[in-house]
């Protein structure tokens, strides 16, 4: 099996990862300066790794860790907090012997190598959150989702939104439109060579529709972009050696191969048929999470993302599990113009020279011309083979302007979340969830949109230190 040994704590960041997250259950939670806006009526959730070692062992790489929810509900009471594992059935059976059984992405299964032989890899049930109507479902891209209660955080169990098959993958960055409700997503079904499933979603979730393409050996796929009435897919030049991770001779990180002769494939998609309608290859890249993609008035895709000149990332995120990252990997903000009749690339242009990653934009401009970009970035001056994201920023397309909001020494942002305001809707808010090295505490941090370089408008504690989360969302009443 491969684990890591216990984390060390020198880094101030590593503290917050030390320790598996304790859970709490709703909590009315404390304002610490400034005061919650009145139009900030809603929820936020997060989800990321809670637990990062079982019976004295480590995970072996950060993305194995058991999925856990925090969820801030704003009301007109005030803040109310809670934090809860899902309760997978592989969480429950590791819980109970107080030990890995299964492998997953970093890890392989415990035993000799013929016990390994067809193990099912643990659904963590840790990346990202999607907020239905009536329930939460927390995302892992290897599997099905599972199902949670929108208020208390109750696990429900896995969720086939009607039409997915037992531990079918349904991925962790599915795309909703604005204006009919309707969400996509995919899903890499393995094999010598993969395929890539298409789901188009009703509002409530339920799948209505499917599609399918078959890929060039087995990449990994982690995120991809909705562009008006099309779905862009940018297939890295990362491969699977499926021997190795089949038999279980090693983790599927570890399985992982940089192929940069491959180049980056890219593929899109009719949102309405689901249907392949151009495929092509242009150089080697890695991504990890898309910014926004929408058609411009020439008739071209445009894609921004954030952009990795190889693989190298994995093995920096792998670290991080450790307390002690030493693998300078980073990524800028790009844009693409893409020809959606052939999928060739027409110009590329780097937006940022600022190392960034967890891009989002308003969820009211998902797939058309959003002017900003909500981002995490280091701090200015900071070492960036130590430390984590020390800031959030605001890009402006328009201007070409970063709006910075340092947040002080030792403090540790997740993904900014855009929020508009419910009564103004030239007004918005963004949320972070804070970890404060120099206290050891998690907060929330609101931001006004309009003023990311000033204090936040309000800062509230909360009850225990919640590792740092990969993905979140909001919710409005």
């Amino acid at each position: 099996m491969t684990t890591t040994s216990k984390p060390l704590t020198r880094r101030a960041w590593a503290k917050a990862i030390a320790q598996p997250g304790r859970e709490f259950l709703p909590t009315p939670l404390r304002v610490l300066s400034g005061k919650i806006p009145e139009g900030l009526r809603g929820s936020l959730y997060r989800n990321g790794p809670g637990r990062l070692e079982r019976g004295e062992m480590r995970v072996g790489h950060w993305f194995d860790g058991d999925g856990a929810i925090l969820a801030v509900h704003f009301t007109d009471a005030g803040a109310t907090g809670l934090y809860r594992y899902v309760q997978t059935t592989g969480y429950q059976a590791e819980a109970t012997a107080n030990k890995f059984l299964y492998p997953n992405y970093g890890m392989s299964a415990p035993g000799a190598i013929w016990e390994r032989w067809g193990k099912s890899v643990k659904n963590s049930a840790n990346t990202s959150v999607l907020a239905l109507p009536d329930k939460l479902l927390a995302l892992w891209e290897g599997g099905n989702p599972h199902a949670l209660d929108l208020q208390r955080l109750e696990t429900w169990g896995t969720d086939d939104l009607t039409q997915l098959e037992e531990d079918a993958p349904f991925s962790a960055h599915p795309k909703c439109d604005p204006e009919t409700g309707e969400i996509f997503n995919f899903g890499i079904v393995a094999g010598l060579n993969a395929t890539l499933r298409l789901y188009k979603c009703d509002r409530t979730g339920n799948i209505i529709q499917q599609g399918s393409a078959l890929l060039n050996g087995l990449p990994l796929v982690h995120d991809f972009v909705m562009a008006g009435q099309y779905l862009v897919f940018f297939v890295p030049p990362v491969r699977v050696n499926l021997l190795l991770a089949g038999v279980g001779l090693s983790s599927f990180s570890d399985a992982m191969e940089w192929q940069p002769k491959l180049g980056t494939q890219i593929l899109i998609f009719d949102r309405e048929t689901l249907s392949l309608v151009a495929r092509s290859e242009t150089e080697p890249w890695y991504q990890w999470h898309f910014a926004n993609g929408y058609m411009d008035a020439t008739g071209s895709i445009i894609i921004d993302f954030v952009r990795y000149r190889d693989f190298l990332t994995n093995q920096r995120l792998k670290e991080v599990a450790t307390g002690q990252t030493q693998t300078a990997a980073e990524g800028t903000l790009w844009r693409l113009h893409i020809d959606p009749k052939t999928g060739k690339v027409k110009t590329q242009q780097e937006l940022l020279n600022r190392f960034c990653e967890f891009p989002v934009v308003p969820s009211s401009q998902v797939g058309r011309a959003s002017r900003y970009t909500y981002l995490s970035l280091h701090s200015i001056g900071a070492d960036i083979r130590e430390q984590l994201y020390g800031a959030i920023a605001r890009f402006d397309h328009q201007t070409g302007t970063l709006t910075e909001a340092d947040l002080g020494k030792n403090r540790y942002p997740s993904e900014p979340i855009y929020t508009p305001d419910a009564f103004n809707s030239q007004q918005g808010w963004v949320l972070t969830v804070v970890y404060d090295g120099n206290s050891d505490q998690s907060e929330v941090w609101v931001f006004d949109c309009n003023a990311l370089d000033k204090e936040p408008v309000c800062r509230i504690k909360l009850p225990s230190v919640i590792p740092f989360s990969f993905h979140g969302t909001w919710k409005p009443d």
